[in-house]
């Protein structure tokens, strides 16, 4: 791993490593602080960002006073902080016609640690689990981060058993009763809508099989609220609780949720909140607001992005998506055309 080439004299040069070696509250400012100056001098499009706020790194004494890049950005401009050449480029799923998200990445090894480490600081290493993957509206696509990951963690598991599944449900069902009948560790992870296909045709009674759900109906089902897709996926599967992971194609991190939609972040990952009516303005309670997120292994894209979702940040540094803005454009999006 090389160390990170801050390609400006007056930033300190810092290896990869520590972004995930975070141990405080304290090291993940620090280390926030130093980032946000770099990416502030390396990325045109952010630097162009901060100053339209008036916001200079002379004047961003805590993570509060740093700004969050609309996350729409990823769809109209070229978000690098770094002038290496770029390997992939992650894109979000879209309807016909409609302008996608673009995650240009120029260090995979850095997303591989990121979800490797990530999965692991929550659920244990992946090589103990049979990993099962029922993700068809992102198979049939190109460019998803999703897919590029659960291929990895496949890859990482040392069980044979462990691989994807589009159409073949029926295969599945019966893979996914052997398994858990002779007591294999299994994770099943699936958009909602397919996972809810394979509750309804046909009931479980799983004893050791996490149930992971990634989010989105993708327009083959109606919407569902987290507390009613929850509902009818426990009693498909005949489990007690339903995992989440909660990430996008802008991300290279990942939060998870053990049950009930309370998700927790990585060391190297932090969900602020944002006022609704002023997306300037961080919420400093657990008032519901606009969801912001912090995420240190963008180091070569942008750390600092205001999403579209809505949610609610616990005391202790969990928290829930209890929604998405309802218009298209976060408020605020408008300050900067390029």
């Amino acid at each position: 791993m090389q160390n990170w080439d801050t390609r400006t004299d007056n930033l300190l040069m810092i290896n990869i490593n520590s972004i995930f070696n975070i141990k405080t509250q304290a090291e993940f400012e620090d280390l926030a602080l130093q980032i946000f100056k770099f990416q502030f001098e390396n990325n045109q499009v952010y630097r162009s960002f901060c100053d339209l706020l008036y916001k200079h790194p002379s004047g961003i004494k805590t993570i509060k006073d740093i700004p969050f890049l609309p996350i729409q950005f990823f769809k109209t401009h070229q978000i690098l902080s770094s002038k290496n050449t770029i390997k992939t480029t992650f894109s979000s799923s879209g309807t016909t016609g409609s302008i996608t998200s673009k995650h240009h990445v120029t260090d995979l090894e850095i997303y591989k640690q990121s979800f490797t480490k990530g999965f692991e600081q929550f659920y244990g290493n992946i090589e103990d689990y049979i990993i099962l993957a029922l993700l068809p509206s992102y198979l049939e696509r190109e460019g998803s981060s999703l897919i590029y990951m659960v291929d990895n963690m496949i890859s990482q598991s040392s069980h044979k058993e462990s691989g994807f599944y589009l159409d073949n449900i029926s295969e599945l069902k019966t893979q996914l009763i052997k398994l858990d009948s002779e007591g294999k560790k299994v994770l099943l992870i699936g958009v909602s809508f397919a996972l809810l296909d394979l509750a309804e045709t046909y009931q479980f009674k799983l004893k050791n099989t996490i149930v992971m759900e990634t989010g989105g109906m993708k327009g083959r089902r109606k919407e569902l609220i987290r507390e009613e897709l929850h509902k009818q996926l426990k009693a498909g599967f005949g489990v007690k609780t339903i995992h989440s992971e909660y990430g996008m194609t802008e991300l290279l991190s990942q939060a998870y949720s053990k049950g009930n939609g309370i998700f927790n972040c990585p060391p190297w990952m932090k969900i602020l909140t944002r006022d609704t009516e002023d997306a300037l303005t961080l919420n400093n309670s657990k008032k519901a607001g606009g969801i912001n997120v912090i995420d240190l292994a963008n180091i070569n894209s942008c750390s600092f992005i205001a999403t579209q979702d809505l949610g609610r940040v616990n005391e202790n540094g969990s928290f829930e998506i209890i929604g998405r803005f309802d218009n298209s454009d976060i408020r605020g999006c408008n300050l900067m055309v390029l």
